[in-house]
């Protein structure tokens, strides 16, 4: 498989004098599923805001490094461009817009993609099949809904985008622990069977290294540890030093 992203000595800061990254290389193959994992502040947030560019809009920049996106450096497209060439972030938080209804706000995300109707209405089907709770919902105004089916319309959002590399920040964040398992089994059957490739960026590390095939774990802006998720969840010494002790 050829690598689709890759981090090479990534260091970032913001404001030219705040250090938020420190060295990090990581690399994502096509076709995997991988998780970023740490305590909040760690870093993760700005890893994935620099692969899509993001970092300039809150005075922040790559200081030292290379992030490569299909081979190009990410820093010579801005955003939106990465969205058009298929790499597509769900940014922390939700950030649906609330006086839309559920399917308004999907269309939002083929709209910021160019697709034609066609094509919106094939992303609809495809969406409302992963989530039939927001094909239920979909006439709502997303700012009526619950955290979890707004979290999920976030997400349907981002694939109506026909991403090739979808990065999810914290998806689980604030959400009940059955909501957090739709989630992310949502996610692996992307994976599995359109062959979607992930990096999702959480503090669960339980539910993170259960569904993902690799893992990275941020500490202080720092790359500490790497490895195939199942080993890293099987070792008592890993869990209790970095991911708090979970188990899955």
């Amino acid at each position: 498989m050829s690598v689709l992203l890759e981090f090479r000595d990534v260091e970032a800061s913001y404001g030219g004098a705040i250090a938020a990254l420190h060295g990090v290389s990581l690399s994502l193959a096509e076709g995997e599923f991988a998780a970023l994992l740490g305590a909040n502040g760690a870093g993760k947030t700005t890893l994935l805001k620099a692969a899509s560019n993001l970092l300039p809009a809150e005075r922040g920049r790559i200081s030292a490094g290379h992030i490569l996106f299909d081979g190009q450096d990410v820093t010579a497209h801005d955003p939106g461009d990465h969205l058009r060439r298929g790499l597509v972030p769900v940014l922390e938080g939700r950030r649906c817009f609330k006086n839309l209804t559920i399917e308004e706000n999907l269309i939002t995300g083929a709209i910021g993609r160019g697709l034609r109707r066609t094509s919106i209405a094939q992303g609809l089907e495809q969406v409302y099949d992963l989530f039939p709770r927001l094909k239920e919902r979909r006439k709502v105004a997303a700012g009526l809904t619950s955290g979890g089916e707004q979290q999920m319309a976030a997400i349907g959002r981002g694939l109506m985008a026909r991403p090739r590399l979808f990065v999810l920040d914290e998806p689980s964040m604030g959400l009940a622990p059955l909501v957090v398992t739709e989630i992310f089994e949502a996610l692996t059957r992307l994976n599995v069977e359109t062959g979607l490739t992930l990096l999702v960026a959480e503090q669960n590390s339980a539910v993170a290294l259960k569904h993902a095939h690799n893992a990275t774990v941020i500490e202080n802006g720092r790359s500490v540890l790497q490895g195939r998720a199942a080993d890293l969840a099987a070792r008592s010494d890993i869990r209790d030093s970095y991911l708090g002790g979970a188990s899955v």
